[in-house]
């Protein structure tokens, strides 16, 4: 067999790409993460299937969507029995580790530890910033201790401590995965002067009044300073003022320690590319850095994710893989997270099992997009109203327009509130309203594009065996 490449996921939770600087990012720069674009490709309609972080871990892990998976919401554990990548990769021969966060079940048992994985450490749902506590696979069982330091910088010594000891005679497959930039933005030492004195520039929907949308927009309880807690802030908040004042105030606090955190994974990301480079390890090693989907920082007025709108679908996903992927490559094609799986075998030299629903996208990595790869995504939202009110919807993405169904029903499952609300659509045409402000779904010139659209978002159900809504008819 040729000599397999050595596979790094980097993976943070909540990381938006609009706060990386390779993707042009107004409000930070992020030098580390910048040189695996560089040095590599960009990739600018990555999205996900769900946006929300258990969903999407199961998702990018199975390769399958989260119906299929089981694991729809925050409250629905993965099954340790599903068949995933890091199992298939160390049956065939890989050295498989995963440190840092892995958040697919509630760890009061340690009955949703990672499987399929030679060595791990993970945090306990999720975890603490300062001094967290860890559960370590253990030579008898799962053991759960606290571990002196910053979250970040421990996880990244577990993974160099594991990069340096490995069997070198055999590739690896080594999940590195942040817990920053997740809620509640706690920097450490180093970091924490950072932004001191300077206003961050605000987003230009800050003081959105969410006119013209439909009501799920409005109904969302995830408006920053408005919804937020002395935890967020570090301080109390201020009283009676409007909410236009307190949007301002807290978006500069929020936004100084959300970078705050994420700097600190930038110079760890550093660290780990320095050994490849210092261990002869570059030239052979696909690196990638994404997140497990995109985070509101301010735009729409908001924090958390979610929604379909584009800064919590849109995932950062930037690769580099010197014997393949040009240097400062930039590629538009829709790829998902239900495809990291499929192309994680394909480095390996693995068939694809039948059951995985994403496709390898290496070839759109070299540059050659294949003649039938998809121009249409599906996703949906499940956790309705659970978490931050936000309506359960699915919708379609193409390259210019999106539509979304909000559907607004619980449905039974768990991990969402058993209320119902009537449904209602939204098509945002994101050449002309690229901000997703102005819905025309009852526009008559949009007429035939929603027909069209509709035809195609049932056709992408059926095709990932998912059931469209009772009142979803043509």
């Amino acid at each position: 067999m040729p000599t397999r490449p050595n596979i790094l996921f980097i993976m943070s939770d909540d990381h938006a790409a609009h706060a990386m600087s390779c993707y042009g990012s107004r409000i930070n720069k992020t030098p580390n993460l910048d040189r695996i674009a560089n040095e590599g490709m960009r990739l600018d309609r990555c999205f996900c299937t769900n946006s929300i972080c258990t969903p999407s871990r199961a998702t990018i892990l199975t390769g399958t969507y989260n119906h299929v998976n089981g694991v729809t919401t925050l409250d629905t554990p993965m099954d340790a029995g599903l068949q995933t990548f890091p199992k298939l990769l160390r049956e065939s021969g890989y050295q498989t580790a995963v440190f840092g966060k892995w958040h697919l079940g509630e760890h009061k048992s340690f009955e949703f530890c990672p499987t399929g994985f030679d060595d791990w450490a993970v945090l306990p749902g999720q975890g603490f910033y300062h001094n967290p506590e860890f559960i370590f696979k253990g030579s008898r069982g799962p053991v759960q201790r606290t571990v002196m330091g910053y979250v970040t910088d421990l996880i990244t010594d577990f993974c160099l401590d594991w990069l340096q000891n490995r069997d070198r005679s055999r590739p690896f497959c080594l999940l590195y995965h942040h817990k920053a930039p997740h809620r509640h933005w706690n920097p450490d030492e180093k970091h924490a002067a950072m932004y001191l004195n300077e206003d961050i520039p605000e987003p230009d929907t800050l003081y959105d009044d969410y006119a013209n949308r439909a009501s799920a927009a409005a109904a969302a309880e995830m408006r920053v300073g408005v919804h937020m807690t002395q935890l967020d802030m570090k301080c109390e908040l201020p009283k009676n003022v409007s909410e236009r004042e307190m949007r301002k105030w807290a978006y500069q606090r929020y936004i100084k320690d959300y970078l705050r955190v994420i700097a600190s994974v930038d110079d760890n990301v550093g660290r780990v590319l320095d050994y490849l480079d210092a261990d002869g390890l570059t030239e052979n090693t696909v690196v990638i850095y994404c997140s497990d989907q995109g985070f509101f920082l301010g735009d729409h007025g908001w924090y958390d994710k979610r929604f379909m709108y584009e800064e919590s679908l849109k995932m950062p996903f930037v690769v580099r893989y010197p014997k393949e992927i040009e240097p400062g490559s930039v590629n538009d094609d829709i790829v998902l997270n239900v495809d990291f799986a499929p192309l994680f075998l394909d480095y390996a030299g693995l068939p694809i099992p039948k059951g995985m629903q994403g496709r390898s996208f290496r070839p759109i990595l070299t540059g050659e997009t294949p003649t039938n790869w998809r121009d249409s995504m599906y996703y949906r939202y499940w956790m309705h109203k659970a978490h931050h009110n936000v309506y359960a919807h699915y919708g379609l993405r193409t390259k210019r327009f999106k539509l979304i169904y909000y559907y607004s029903d619980g449905l039974n499952q768990m991990g969402a509130l058993d209320e119902k609300y009537e449904p209602e659509w939204e098509l945002f045409d994101l050449e002309r309203d690229p901000a997703e402000l102005n819905n025309v779904y009852a526009d008559p010139a949009y007429a035939d594009t929603v027909r069209e659209l509709k035809a195609e978002l049932h056709r992408q159900q059926a095709s990932v065996g998912d059931a469209r809504y009772e009142k979803d008819v043509d």
